[in-house]
C-alpha cells in the first residue's frame, strides 16, 4: 500500500515549509509538483530530491458515480489519477500544491486516494508571516520591468518618476481628510508603489535594492529606539523625540548647520514649521529671540506691519505673517499644513452648497 503525503505551500516564499513539511519531502520516494514552473523546483533540486512534474495532456480518466454526481472535471481527474498511480508505484509520494491547484483538484485528489486504499496526510502551511504579499508585490515589479515586461514601465528612470511620488502623497492626504478607511489603503498602495517602483529601477541599475530599503529603515528604527529594544528607560513622549534628535545627530556628524537636512522643496507651511522647531530647539525659538525679530513676530504685529508696508516691501511682511500664524499654531500642536487643508475643504463645500443653492 502506498502512502500520499499532502503539503501546502506559499507561492511567495518558496523553501519555506513547516518542519514537519520539510520532513515529509525528504523521507519521500519521490516529490511530484503540477507544473515546472513551481517555486519550490530549484530548492528542490538543491535538496537532491527525485521530482516528477505531472505532464499535460493527459489521457481523460473513467469518471466513476461520485464522479458524475460531484460534477468532476475528466482532466482534473485524470491528472489526480496520474498522481495516485504514481504513489502506489513508489511507496511514499509527496505531492506540493501551488497557485495552479484549485481546491477542486485538492478534493479529487484527496479522494482519489482514499479509494485505492492509499493513506493520506495533509500537512498545512499554516499561518504565512505578515508581509508575505509585499513579497508578490515585488516579484509584481520585477515583472513589469523585465524582459517582455511593460515598455512604459522599463522607461521610467527616478526622475521622470519624483513627481508622481508627491501626487500619490497628496493624494494619501485626501483620503486621510475625508476619514475613509478603503481609500486610505487604496492610497497607501500607491505610495508603496513609488518606493518598490524606485528600488526595482535602482536594482536594475546595481546601486541598491528593496531589501536595502527595507534593512536600512528597519535597522534606522532599532536603532533610534533604544526603549524599546534595548535598556534605555524613557519618562514620555517628548524624552523618546529629544533622544531621537540626539541619536539622529549622532548618525550625520556631516549635518553642521543648524539647518542641514531641513528639504527646501516641502510645501512652505512645513518648511516655515520645521525651521521654526529646529530653531527652537537650538535655543533661539522666534517669539523669544529678539535678535531674529523683523517687523514683529505675533500675528497682530505682523498684520500691523503688512498694513503699514508699501507696495514694494508687502510681499515680505506678507511672508512675515504666514510665518507668525505658522508660528502659533506650533505653539499650539497645531498642524498648519493639515489645518489650512481643512479650512480648504470647509470654504469649498460652503461655495458649492451656495451654488447649488443659487442653482
Amino acid at each position: 500500500m502506498g502512502r500520499l503525503v499532502l503539503v501546502d505551500t506559499h507561492d511567495a516564499l518558496p523553501g519555506l515549509l513547516p518542519l514537519h513539511g520539510w520532513s515529509a519531502l525528504m523521507a519521500s520516494d519521490l516529490v511530484l509538483v503540477g507544473s515546472p514552473e513551481h517555486p519550490f523546483v530549484s530548492h528542490l533540486d538543491a535538496a537532491d530530491l527525485a521530482v516528477e512534474v505531472v505532464p499535460e495532456g493527459l489521457d481523460s480518466a473513467p469518471l466513476g458515480r461520485t464522479d458524475l454526481l460531484g460534477g468532476t472535471d475528466p482532466a482534473v481527474k485524470a491528472r489526480a489519477t496520474w498522481v495516485v498511480d504514481r504513489a502506489e508505484q513508489h511507496g511514499e509520494v509527496t505531492y506540493l500544491f501551488g497557485s495552479g491547484d484549485a481546491e477542486a483538484y485538492t478534493r479529487v485528489l484527496g479522494m482519489e486516494a482514499a479509494n485505492r486504499g492509499l493513506e493520506v496526510e495533509v500537512v498545512y502551511f499554516g499561518i504565512a508571516p505578515k508581509g508575505t504579499r509585499l513579497l508578490e508585490f515585488v516579484a509584481v515589479e520585477e515583472r513589469l520591468r523585465g524582459p517582455g515586461g511593460c515598455p512604459w514601465d522599463r522607461e521610467q528612470t527616478h526622475s521622470s518618476l519624483g513627481r508622481y511620488a508627491v501626487e500619490e502623497v497628496y493624494e494619501l492626504l485626501e483620503a486621510i481628510a475625508a476619514g475613509n478607511p478603503a481609500a486610505i489603503c487604496e492610497e497607501l498602495g500607491d505610495v508603496l508603489l513609488q518606493v518598490v517602483f524606485h528600488a526595482q529601477i535602482a536594482a536594475d541599475e546595481g546601486t541598491f535594492d528593496i531589501d536595502d530599503v527595507a534593512g536600512g529603515i528597519a535597522e534606522k528604527l532599532v536603532r533610534r529606539h533604544p526603549h524599546v529594544f534595548g535598556d534605555t528607560e524613557v519618562a514620555d513622549a517628548g524624552e523618546v523625540m529629544r533622544n531621537w534628535d540626539q541619536l539622529k545627530a549622532d548618525e550625520k556628524p556631516e549635518r553642521n548647520g543648524p539647518f542641514d537636512g531641513v528639504p527646501l522643496a516641502q510645501p512652505a507651511l512645513q518648511l516655515v514649521e520645521k525651521l521654526q522647531n529646529r530653531a527652537a530647539k537650538l535655543g533661539h525659538d522666534p517669539a523669544d529671540d529678539a535678535g531674529l525679530a523683523t517687523d514683529g513676530h505675533t500675528v497682530a504685529e505682523a498684520l500691523e506691519a503688512f498694513q503699514e508696508a508699501d507696495e514694494q516691501a508687502r510681499p515680505d511682511r506678507l511672508g512675515d505673517l504666514l510665518a507668525a500664524v505658522v508660528d502659533l499654531a506650533r505653539r499650539h500642536g497645531i498642524d498648519a499644513e493639515s489645518a489650512l487643508r481643512d479650512s480648504a475643504h470647509r470654504f469649498r463645500m460652503r461655495v458649492e452648497l451656495a451654488a447649488a443653492d443659487e442653482g
